[in-house]
């Protein structure tokens, strides 16, 4: 669920809003701005040549799914939030991954902010992601992992 619905948005986002235009949803808080990011988490080597870049991170993105989905697939049953928090983080990689694929790039829209300052844009599979890995530190503080 958290691919298509990161791909809905993403098509939406980029069918209605030009890039670079912004909404504001919030005044002060939050619009929808879309803009396409080069680069890995908060524009990581976004300035770096994009075949270099590209490849990189397809590489560690393929990685990273290939791991997240064997956690996923060696969670005993039992521990249902443990595999829900591998779920959002293999839905969430994927989708960016797929934007990588298609675009060499990633469509973001979240417009997070106080006044002047802000948080970097980003999507659906960004967020889930997030909540994926907030889960998963919330388990192991709580000691709640399989053995």
């Amino acid at each position: 669920m958290v691919i298509i619905f990161d791909q809905i948005t993403k098509a939406v986002i980029q069918n209605t809003v030009p890039l670079y235009h912004s909404i504001t949803v919030i005044p002060g808080f939050f619009s929808i701005t879309h803009i396409h990011n080069p680069g890995g988490a908060f524009g990581f080597m976004a300035n770096k040549s994009s075949g270099l870049r590209n490849l990189l991170f397809l590489l560690i993105s393929s990685l990273a799914v290939c791991l997240i989905f064997y956690f996923y697939k060696k969670t005993p049953q039992k521990y249902s939030l443990l595999s829900a928090c591998f779920a959002l983080i293999l839905g969430g990689a994927l989708g960016n991954l797929i934007d990588r694929i298609r675009f060499g790039k990633v469509v973001d829209f979240l417009d997070c902010y106080i006044g002047s300052y802000h948080w970097p844009a980003f999507n659906v599979a960004d967020s889930a992601i997030t909540v994926g890995i907030g889960i998963y530190v919330f388990l192991v503080i709580l000691k709640k992992m399989p053995e």
